[in-house]
Parts: structure tokens; sequence; C-alpha cells
């Protein structure tokens, strides 16, 4: 049934998505995907790192199947329902104090476009300042935003414009000590604002607290702080994308507490409802005063199952201590992984916090070489019963995104089956 059910619907699945794997999921539990032709798959992927909590957490999906009994969309501009004011209660508890008013949509790219839309509002200036290597969503205004590969924008423009892009402190790329990259960057963004456009025209500077697509790499704390300083001193909001670094990811529940600093606006998404479609755009609500009602808004942004489903996440991640335990795996993997960099030459880079982690792959120093390595890796990887994604310009960066509640014996196993494929891609 299931092979003929693939057989005759696979074709008519879109082409314009990407595939990784071809398996048929039958369930998902935790840490594991089980598959309809009996495979049991270590999945490292989280869904991109939408699954925070593991596959089907008990209490998420209990929170799940009884808000679906009592009722399952009421528009946000006509009913205040529960698990909102909920939500809300509880983000109240991780955020900064400072962050005081939320909004609600579906997706990364919807909470992003409407923190520009927010900034732009607030300010009256139409200039947003990005980073190379970003990754912000698939919509017009987020693919003009978009740096980290040309095929999320190819065919698609004119793009919206006013979108400038500054170079982001990727030490490894650079060639430079952290230290180095940030002045350097720091730099950079100076010339851009004296070159390109003028802080009285910015709006906002957008960065993810930790580069996704473009590399899973982790800003210097330095650096950060430097831009923090230049908001502050030209009158520029500065927004946080923690739509894949936020609710846990590297350790803290929003990555830009590293850093020790607060953002003006803050973007979340993916691991806020544990695989429910669910974002948000955060931020005072002196800054959303200034926005006119109405011009925000969307029908099934806020939806009640789903934000169960997040009241229901928090809570989770706090009574079961996830947070501790991604710092714990994470130095667990960390260390793994750095002791396979030394038998094999081909690893440039072990980098990340929590359990946000980055192998860099090159080839005669040379990330585009590497490319093929890294897609046999995976493949291996797969053969193994170990599930992986790559990141990055080149796709030469394969990250992990295990559940915050892993096992140390199942990073065991994910190290182990990771040796075995490297030792099958690498000739």
């Amino acid at each position: 049934m299931a092979a003929t059910l693939y057989e005759e619907n696979f074709p008519h699945m879109t082409p314009a998505w990407s595939r990784i794997f071809n398996f048929v999921a039958e369930r998902a539990e935790g840490s594991y995907i089980y598959t309809e032709d009996g495979r049991k798959l270590l999945d490292f992927t989280c869904g991109i790192g939408v699954t925070n909590t593991g596959h089907c957490h008990p209490k998420v999906v209990e929170a799940i199947r009884a808000q679906a009994g009592l009722f399952l969309h009421a528009q946000v501009n006509i009913v205040i329902h529960k698990p909102m004011l909920q939500l809300i209660e509880e983000l109240r508890k991780i955020v900064p104090a400072s962050i005081d008013s939320f909004f609600f949509a579906n997706s990364g790219a919807e909470a992003v476009e409407n923190a520009v839309k927010v900034a732009r509002a607030a300010t009256g200036k139409p200039n947003i300042i990005v980073f190379s290597g970003s990754f912000h969503g698939r919509t017009a205004a987020t693919m003009a935003l978009t740096t980290s590969k040309t095929g999320y924008r190819t065919g698609f423009g004119p793009l919206p414009s006013g979108i400038f892009v500054s170079p982001f402190p990727y030490a490894f790329r650079l060639g430079m000590s952290e230290e180095q990259a940030s002045a350097y960057a720091l730099e950079q963004l100076e010339y851009l604002l004296a070159s390109q456009t003028a802080p009285k025209e910015t709006a906002a500077i957008l960065i993810e607290s930790v580069l996704g697509e473009g590399g899973y790499v982790v800003p210097p704390a330095s650096f950060m702080k430097g831009l923090r300083e230049v908001c502050d001193k030209y009158g520029i909001l500065l927004i946080m994308d923690e739509v894949q670094s936020g609710f846990g990811r590297t350790g803290k529940w929003f990555a830009f507490e590293h850093y020790g600093i607060v953002p003006d606006i803050m973007t979340v998404a993916k691991g806020l409802a544990s695989g429910m479609p669910l974002s948000g755009v955060f931020t005072r609500t002196e800054i959303m005063k200034k926005v006119d009602v109405g011009s925000i808004g969307g029908t099934y942004g806020g939806n009640a199952v789903a934000c169960a489903a997040g009241v229901a996440t928090i809570r989770a991640m706090q009574e079961e201590k996830m947070l501790e335990n991604a710092s714990e795996r994470g130095v667990q993997l960390m260390t793994g992984l750095r002791k396979l960099q030394e038998e094999y030459s081909q690893i440039g880079d072990v980098r990340g916090k929590g359990l946000m982690i980055a192998a860099e792959f090159m080839v005669g120093n040379q990330p585009v070489k590497a490319k093929p390595l890294v897609k046999d890796i995976v493949r291996a990887a797969e053969d193994n019963n170990l599930l992986l994604l790559t990141c990055g310009t080149y796709d030469n960066v394969i990250r992990w995104i295990p559940p915050l509640n892993v096992t140390g014996e199942q990073i065991n196993d994910g190290l182990k089956a990771f040796e075995s494929a490297l030792k099958a891609a690498v000739k």
C-alpha cells in the first residue's frame, strides 16, 4: 500500500522542492524517525531546528489534542483566545524585560517581513542593512534580505529595494582571528553607513544571532556589542533574527543572550511550537504603538492550537531542563567532532553554541571543492541511519541540530555513524 502510494503520488510533488532524503516516514518519537519500510533513523535535523523538544513530545501532543477539542481557529481580530494569552504570559518570563509587545504570524519569513515593516513604520526611514551570508526567508522582501545563496533569489527579480549588505565577521573564512574579524566587520559597517545608506535613512540593522543557512557561524561577542553601540549612536533599530537560534537551541533561550545585548525587535519561529506553524515579532510597546492599526496581521497568525503547543513547549523545556542539556550535550558533540577533525584534515572548522553546531569542510583550502564530499558524507550517514543537513553558500558545511532533550548515548551513536560515513566518503 505505502509503496503504491509513493509511486503514484511522489511524481506529483512539486519539483521546486529540493529533495535530500527519499524515505517515507510513518511516525516519529523523540530523536527518531521511523519509516514505512521499518528503518529507525536518528534525526539530527529536527525539521531544520523546529522539533527542539523532540518529535511528538507527549506534553505538546496532549496540549494540541486538548485544544483541538475546544476550537481550532479564532481569528485574533475577532476573538481573544486563552492559549494566546497563556503564551504571552510564558514568553514574558523568558524574554528581556524591555520586550513587552507580542505579534504572532505563521512562519519565520512572515515574522522577518513584519519586523521590517514595524521598523520602517516606527522610524519613518526606508533602508535596512543585512549581512553577507544571511538567510531571512523566501517571500519577496525576505529574498531581498537574503544573501546566503543566489538560488534563493535567482529568477524572482526585481526584488524590493532599500537593502544594503555589510560583511559578517566570519573569522574562519576571512582567515582572521575572531577579534580581527570583529574589528573588520565593524569598520566595514561604518563605511557602509558613510558611503551607501546614511543613518538618517536607515531604519534597522537586521542580523541572525547565529548565522544559519550561511554556515552556522557564531559572531564574536565584541562584534555584537559593537553593533548595539552603532545602532544606539545613530538611532537605528537592531532586529535580531532568532528564527533558527531561539528557544534553547544554543543553550540559552535566545542566542543574543550570549553577547550581553538586547535587541529592539526580535523575530522567532521554528522551535517556538515544536512543529506547529507559529512565529512572532516581539518588541517594545513604544515601538509597536507607532505602527498603524491593521497594517500588520493575517488570518492564521496566533492560531489557537499552535499557541497551545507553544505554551506546552516552553513549559516542557523548563520542567525538563532542556537548555542545560543542550549546553552539556553540545560540549560532548563538539568534543567528539574535534577529535574527528584531528584525523580528517578535510574538516577545516568545528564551531557552534549549544546544539547549533557546524563542521565546515575544505578540499585544497577551497570550500567549493568540498561540496561533493559533503554530499557523499550526508548520503553515507543516512545509510548508517543518521540524518544530517548541510548549509553554507557552497554547501560545504554539515550542521548538527539534535533535539534539545537528546541523550548522551544518542550523541555517541550519532558520532559513531558520522565517523563511519567519513570513512566511506573520504578516499
